[in-house]
């Protein structure tokens, strides 16, 4: 069997509890009406304690008002989170709304697997959600609100807090030349970050808590599956914005985010390698090749400097930054895409063991 018939099948793979609501057909999406208000869409990989937290947070802070339904997508992980999802869900009454699970056979890109969600639910809006998220009172209504209040607007950012409670950066200026400038000349916090203040339009936001419009989430095709992990929101809301629409950062509502995975020692690297890469992607996308080196060249100087100055700052690790200057300005290596094509190799040779010989 090829990997697309692999896919198929593997995303066919749904687990439903009926909790306190009826679930329609996976093509629910294609109706004139929504039966649910919002859709709550997390996708997992290899963070149960974090899944399992932001679950609980949905829980505990969905308003009554709102009629919701939770999709959780596990990408093909190894530490048990399907089963501890199943547990949670049948455990007390659940969630007391419709749910989903379903299990990637196979582990694919952020984008994709959020697209699957966003084709499955049901939802007037779908709220993406990282697995290491956590909604905060109010939250949800506050984008749903948003959202509804301009029919323009197509997607909707929460303001994201660190686990300390400290505000995160979350919305900035479409990636450009001038921004790329602004960052080299160390003024990305005037002229590029967005978020903080008021509540207003904004170039693009980041997909830990963001709430999207389903129905101009299809006309755009969702999100593209080039962007295997990091830039697929930017390049997402940059289609979004051509399309005449607008990108709304929303501070009433907040989200914790755990960042795990940068957190990740192990897997720093590989994920600087995407970093990189789908940036310099995005810009070959929807620039000049001439105005993409020029960012390259603008980011790598920016780190270089960062690494000059981590010299003199005991604790400090220069070699991340020079690691980023060397990435930026020459975007290739093994990155989460070539981690995860190899973990699929993994399985795929478990699964059978003879190679296809017989």
């Amino acid at each position: 069997m090829g990997p697309v018939a692999s896919q198929s099948r593997a995303q066919s793979v749904v687990e439903r509890w009926r909790l306190g609501g009826r679930i329609d057909d996976l093509d629910a999406h294609q109706r004139r009406f929504s039966p649910v208000d919002v859709s709550l869409c997390i996708v997992n990989t290899n963070g149960r304690e974090h899944l399992l937290r932001c679950l609980r947070s949905i829980k505990a802070t969905l308003p009554a008002g709102l009629d919701a339904e939770v999709l959780v997508l596990d990408n093909a992980s190894d530490d048990g989170s399907a089963a501890a999802v199943q547990e949670l869900a049948d455990a007390d009454g659940g969630f007391g709304l419709p749910f989903q699970l379903v299990q990637n056979a196979r582990r694919l890109g952020k984008a994709e697997n959020d697209s699957t969600l966003l084709r499955s639910a049901q939802g007037e809006f779908a709220l993406l959600l990282n697995e290491d998220s956590e909604v905060l009172p109010t939250c949800v209504e506050a984008l749903v609100a948003a959202l509804r209040a301009d029919p323009q607007a197509a997607a909707a950012g929460a303001q994201l807090l660190a686990p300390d409670g400290s505000r995160s950066a979350c919305a900035w200026r479409l990636p450009g030349v001038n921004t790329a400038l602004a960052q080299a000349l160390f003024l990305h916090r005037v002229f590029v970050t967005q978020s903080g203040g008021k509540g207003r339009p904004v170039g693009w936001v980041q997909s830990a808590a963001m709430l999207v419009r389903r129905e101009a989430a299809e006309a755009v095709g969702y999100l593209d599956p080039e962007f295997f992990v990091y830039s697929d929101e930017t390049d997402f809301c940059k289609r979004l914005g051509d399309a005449g629409r607008k990108i709304l950062y929303v501070p009433e509502a907040e989200a914790i985010h755990h960042e795990q995975l940068t957190t990740d020692a192990v897997g720093g690297a590989r994920r600087a390698v995407d970093f990189h890469r789908n940036r310099d992607r995005y810009m070959r996308k929807h620039h000049s090749p001439a105005a993409a080196g020029a960012v390259r060249a603008l980011t790598a100087w920016s780190y270089a400097v960062r690494a000059a100055a981590a010299l003199a700052k005991p604790g400090v690790d220069a070699g991340r930054y020079w690691m980023h200057a060397r990435l930026a300005l020459r975007p290739r290596g093994e990155g989460v895409r070539e981690a995860a094509a190899a973990y699929n190799a993994r399985l795929d040779a478990a699964s059978d063991p003879a190679g296809g010989a017989g």
